[in-house]
């Protein structure tokens, strides 16, 4: 009996050139690394939100010329700007927030968050973790693997999808001083639960990013390349226990599968809405997107990116995160023309789109299952001029200020128009109900329907609680 010739040994494949092959897009996509099926589902409490729609307004907001303003206060103190009444009795906000101020009955504010932290980066890492940015004699300022992962990253981990990314990004990673910020990448999870970094939906001739084959690439073409991944799959000379090569090809049949799943498509496709809903949340009124927030160049792309963020939750993505600026504009970092760039270029294009989200979502009936926060990594100094950090600040600007500042919420059992805890007279420091950025996490995790105190587990199998902070109850109606 002729004995079967067994076939060729495959030809040896390298790490490096398996991880090249995967960086240059086997399947024409550039998110297989956040693409792995999560082992564990967390289990929710009744009533809690199935998504949250994170607002990040990065570079520190100013919390006394915004929503906890002193009118009664000395004038560097108090700014130039006037309150007006709202649609809850006895809440004001900033005379340049028309719309928003009809939409404060959805909103509760905690006007007592605080922490030491005057640097950015670690700021924003505290806020989008809840976990301190200092280790030991130093801060954490860049993306490192060991950091500790962002709300996103751990719903991706304990909440899994089958059809949809669980953990979006828009418009663009977050860069500072030459560094991506920490904090918005999945940290000890792995990169196989990064966001999906979805773009600009507000420019010309949007594409998703990673999820949209190249115009040369036909259907047939990617079935060829889902054969080659399934062949490299079988490769022996793929070492198991390298960790960046685990567990790539459930990455990548996730990645073919949002691919081909139209429910993703459709979700990223803003022209499916009507136009009056695309002006409300705010059109773009300038092509050139080269000129930041802070020089007068407004906020362009920011209506339609958190309308996207809307259709998203809409369609079932776990958590968005819409930064207000793109990927080196910190747009609240007033040093300088403090009050003309909030009044000329920013507060006109955050107003128009925070109000229609709000009103969006109430409308669809998308608050009470889904948890809105927007928060910055810290606020402004007390008086004007004042300087706490490098940058400083000049006679009409205010520095970097984390002693006390107001992040707002909404949906998800909120109770709106509440106000917790308390600024004193100059907004400088918590007079009642001080509240860290643990509690913050505990509370945005609470909400999400997972126990802050339940446990996640690094690469090397050490325990980590979710949040070292307390969720705020009274936030809550019930």
């Amino acid at each position: 009996m002729e004995r079967r010739r067994r076939p060729a040994a495959l030809p040896p494949i390298s790490r490096r050139e398996l991880l090249r092959v995967g960086s240059l897009g086997l399947v024409g996509l550039s998110l297989p690394q956040l693409l792995a099926a999560a082992e564990t589902d967390g289990l929710l409490r009744r009533g809690a939100a199935k998504s949250c729609i994170l607002f990040f307004l990065e570079g520190g907001p100013a919390q006394q010329d915004m929503w906890d303003m002193k009118p009664k206060a000395p004038a560097e103190v108090r700014g130039p700007f006037r309150p007006i009444d709202t649609s809850v009795s006895g809440v004001q906000v900033c005379e340049y927030l028309p719309m928003l101020s009809q939409q404060m009955h959805q909103l509760a504010q905690v006007r007592s968050v605080h922490h030491d932290v005057v640097d950015h980066n670690a700021s924003t890492y505290y806020m989008l973790t809840g976990r301190s940015p200092v280790v030991g004699n130093r801060l954490i300022v860049r993306d490192e693997p060991e950091n500790f992962p962002p709300f996103g990253a751990v719903l991706a981990k304990l909440r899994p999808l089958r059809d949809l990314p669980e953990f979006v990004h828009l418009p663009e990673i977050m860069s500072n001083n030459g560094d991506e910020i920490p904090g918005e990448r999945a940290g000890f999870l792995g990169a196989a639960f990064d966001p999906l970094v979805g773009g600009d939906p507000s420019e010309r001739n949007y594409r998703i990013p990673g999820l949209s084959l190249p115009a040369h690439s036909p259907l047939s073409r990617l079935h060829r390349r889902r054969q080659l991944l399934e062949m490299l799959d079988k490769s022996p000379h793929v070492e198991p226990a390298d960790a960046a090569v685990a567990g790539l090809s459930s990455h990548y049949q996730k990645a073919f599968s949002l691919l081909g799943t139209q429910k993703t498509r459709d979700a990223f496709d803003l022209a499916r809405e009507k136009p009056s809903l695309r002006e409300r949340y705010g059109l773009p009124d300038r092509e050139d997107r080269s000129v930041e927030a802070r020089k007068f160049g407004g906020l362009p792309h920011l209506g339609q990116c958190l309308l996207l963020a809307r259709r998203l939750i809409e369609a079932g993505v776990r958590l968005v995160t819409v930064c207000t600026g793109r990927r080196i504009d910190q747009t609240w970092d007033g040093h300088r023309q403090h009050f003309s760039l909030l009044r000329k270029s920013i507060l006109p294009y955050f107003d128009r789109a925070f109000s229609a989200l709000l009103e969006d979502m109430s409308d669809r009936g998308l608050l009470e299952e889904t948890l809105v926060v927007a928060m910055g990594e810290f606020g402004r100094t007390p008086k004007i001029g004042q300087i706490t950090s490098g940058a400083g600040a000049t006679a009409e600007g205010r520095d970097h200020w984390p002693h006390c500042y107001t992040i707002l919420l909404a949906g998800a059992g909120i109770r709106g128009g509440y106000v917790y805890g308390s600024s004193d007279k100059e907004a400088a420091y918590p007079a009642t109900d001080p509240v860290t950025p643990g509690d913050v996490a505990a509370t945005i995790y609470h909400a999400l329907g997972l126990d802050p105190h339940a446990l996640i587990h690094d690469p090397a199998g050490r325990p980590h609680v979710l949040a070292l902070g307390d969720p705020i109850l009274p936030l809550f109606a019930s």
